[in-house]
């Protein structure tokens, strides 16, 4: 008869130690990608010994790498990411991040990318609310209205230009109809990374959007949260563009892309 087993120490339980493994991991981002081990500390909330001796054997591994006495994420992580979206389109890759960004929200989130001087909705994670605003894929809009077409002008100069050429059409009163203003928004937009508008499209209608890169920095297109102003007036947007940011930032890296600015790895 085989001895009985003694249970597994807390202290060494596999998947409490992958959480440990995760929660470190996570701590760094583009906006933060080095960090001491008190950064690190603080980031996951875990004892200094605890941190210490987990950094020490993910740099060990290859998990993390060292520089001076902080760390960022080990170039092998990299190795593993190819494969990982290696044959998926981009697409496929961003939509569980939609669907994480709707049920975080309880709004639809949308992925828009350019397409000659209007913006076409080509991914999509709709509300379970009975009142939502009307949208699906394929859906074309105009680029001068709307807070996605403002995010996809502020990365873009050369398509903001040959926007400025054309007419801007009144859409509802508070569509945006002069060059000079529609310049000064996108402007603006790029200066705090993201752009929230109410009415611009639709009346009655919200929305917030933020720029996901790629690789070169270019930018591959807006991701979104959208609905209508009753349960997103300004103030609610506002609350949620740390979550939008999070979520593109988030979209940006698992494409492997970087911010404009910032080396390439």
């Amino acid at each position: 008869m085989p001895a009985p087993q003694s249970p597994a120490k807390p202290g060494n339980n596999p998947l409490l130690v992958l959480a440990k493994i995760s929660a470190i991991l996570d701590a760094f981002s583009l906006t933060r990608p080095v960090l001491t081990l008190a950064g690190i500390r603080e980031a996951t909330g875990m004892p200094t010994s605890t941190v210490q001796r987990l950094v020490t054997n993910l740099t060990a591994q290859g998990f993390l790498d060292r520089e001076d006495d902080a760390y960022r994420i080990g170039l092998k992580m990299a190795y593993w990411a190819a494969p990982a979206t290696r044959g998926k389109e981009i697409l496929d890759v961003l939509n569980p991040l939609l669907k994480d960004l709707r049920d975080a929200t309880g709004e639809t989130a949308c992925f828009f990318k350019a397409e000659q001087r209007y913006r076409v909705c080509v991914g999509i994670a709709e509300t379970r609310h009975a009142l939502r605003r009307e949208m699906h894929l394929g859906k074309i809009m105009p680029l001068h209205a709307g807070s996605a077409g403002r995010v996809l002008l502020a990365w873009d100069a050369e398509l903001l230009d040959r926007v400025l050429k054309e007419p801007l059409e009144s859409i509802t009163e508070s569509t945006i109809t002069s060059s000079e203003d529609l310049q000064a928004v996108v402007k603006q937009t790029r200066t705090d990374g993201f752009a929230i508008t109410t009415d611009e499209r639709e009346t009655g209608a919200s929305g917030l959007s933020a720029p996901v890169f790629d690789s070169s920095a270019g930018l591959v297109g807006a991701v979104t949260i959208s609905g209508p102003t009753l349960r997103m007036p300004r103030e609610v947007c506002e609350g949620w563009v740390e979550t939008l940011l999070q979520t593109a930032e988030r979209m940006t890296r698992i494409i492997g892309g970087r911010f404009p600015g910032e080396a390439a790895s």
